[in-house]
């Protein structure tokens, strides 16, 4: 079946991201756990490797390849046992920057792609406030035109990448009155006055940042506006497939390394004088998740060749994303119970599976709100047009 999607030329890039991750990032990892970040030499050795720019233009920096070679991209970090470690070229090349790269000006594209691209700067998106997360349209902070430049106040909160990097998105009301026609995209760099911020200690994903960020009278200029404005919540609506795709993909590669590293242990872990890989209600257990990774693979798989042919795909990405993450959390629970007492200890890279998982359903959207997408596709009709 890999062959319908991967051709030669994908297989080696497989083979040399596999072994640039056993070399320069496998070993580190958990030191990088316990340090809470991965050194930005990484990801600058990243960079350098053109992995930050796969499916860039070449102008700035970038390979322009198709978008299979970011699913194998995306697969083999997610299959590093560390959630954290993956979040930030996730980020940085699928939900933060390709608004720079769609929308944004050819002086914003000139001024923060090639260093983002080359791992020498460090991308966020900034969505979620206080008050609202899944509800885009609720967002309070606020830009106000004034000369040539915004001003911007309010607060974001959840924000990956933000607390070491250099630059965000940030999804902001231009117009408070006018709905989601108000809502804007803006380029803020991360040390411009008025910006602080304080780092969140989360569940899981120990070695990525996540910030809580307040603005306070934030001069922005006005040539980092993306885009035209009032146009910022069509071209997030857009982003967020990309964004639920990826999310998608890492989910059942997590799934996949979860369950071959779970079968190596019931092959060497022994019970009642036989491993435990031969009690029939394990090996059921194992046949059930197997056939479900299985099929929630090449369902992504079909949502990755629909948007490689440019098709806008909400209802399939909102549905690859809710069945995957979901997954992930199932696989994760019951691949812990099969290494027992040991699957509790931090020693086990089990338990750090269990707690990266978590956030899959609650991240870029929840899976509440993707059943509600889905149920307004399937029940009453509702389109979405690309902005």
């Amino acid at each position: 079946m890999d062959a319908y999607y991967f051709n030669e030329e994908h297989q080696l890039f497989r083979q040399s991201i596999r072994d640039f991750l056993k070399k320069e990032a496998l070993p580190n990892i958990e030191q990088w756990e316990k340090e809470g970040r991965t050194p930005r030499a990484f990801w600058q050795k990243f960079g350098e490797m053109g992995y930050l720019g796969l499916n860039f233009p070449e102008k700035y920096g970038g390979l322009d390849l198709d978008f299979f070679y970011s699913v194998i991209l995306i697969e083999e970090i997610s299959k590093c046992f560390s959630g954290g470690f993956a979040i930030l070229p996730m980020v940085q090349s699928y939900m933060s920057t390709p608004y720079i790269l769609h929308h944004g000006s050819e002086a914003l594209k000139q001024k923060y792609l090639p260093d983002a691209i080359a791992g020498k700067k460090v991308a966020s998106i900034a969505i979620s406030e206080p008050g609202a997360g899944s509800d885009a349209m609720n967002i309070q902070t606020k830009a106000i035109k004034s000369g040539d430049h915004y001003v911007v106040n309010g607060s974001k909160t959840f924000i990956t990448n933000a607390y070491y990097g250099d630059f965000l998105i940030a999804v902001v009301k231009t117009d408070p009155e006018a709905g989601a026609n108000g809502i804007s995209l803006l380029v803020i760099d991360n040390k411009s006055e008025g910006v602080s911020m304080r780092k969140l200690n989360k569940l899981g994903w120990h070695c990525s940042d996540t910030a809580e960020i307040n603005f306070d009278d934030v001069k922005v200029p006005a040539e980092n506006l993306i885009g035209d404005e009032g146009m910022g919540f069509y071209y997030l609506m857009g982003g967020l497939q990309l964004e639920r795709l990826v999310a998608a993909v890492g989910a059942f590669a997590g799934c996949e390394s979860a369950l071959q590293y779970s079968l190596q242990y019931m092959s060497e872990r022994k019970a009642f004088g036989r491993s435990i890989n031969k009690f029939q209600v394990l090996r059921h257990r194992i046949a059930q998740m197997a056939s479900e990774i299985e099929a929630n693979k090449y369902f992504t798989y079909h949502c990755c060749k629909l948007h490689q042919e440019g098709a806008y795909v909400v209802k399939e990405c909102s549905m690859a994303k809710l069945l995957g993450t979901e997954l992930a959390n199932k696989v994760a629970t019951e691949c812990l119970q099969f290494f027992g007492g040991y699957g509790y200890m931090e020693d086990y890279k089990m338990a750090r599976f269990f707690r990266d998982s978590r956030i899959g359903t609650i991240g870029g959207g929840t899976s509440e709100v993707m059943r509600e997408i889905i149920a307004k596709m399937v029940i009453d009709g509702q389109e979405y047009d690309e902005a």
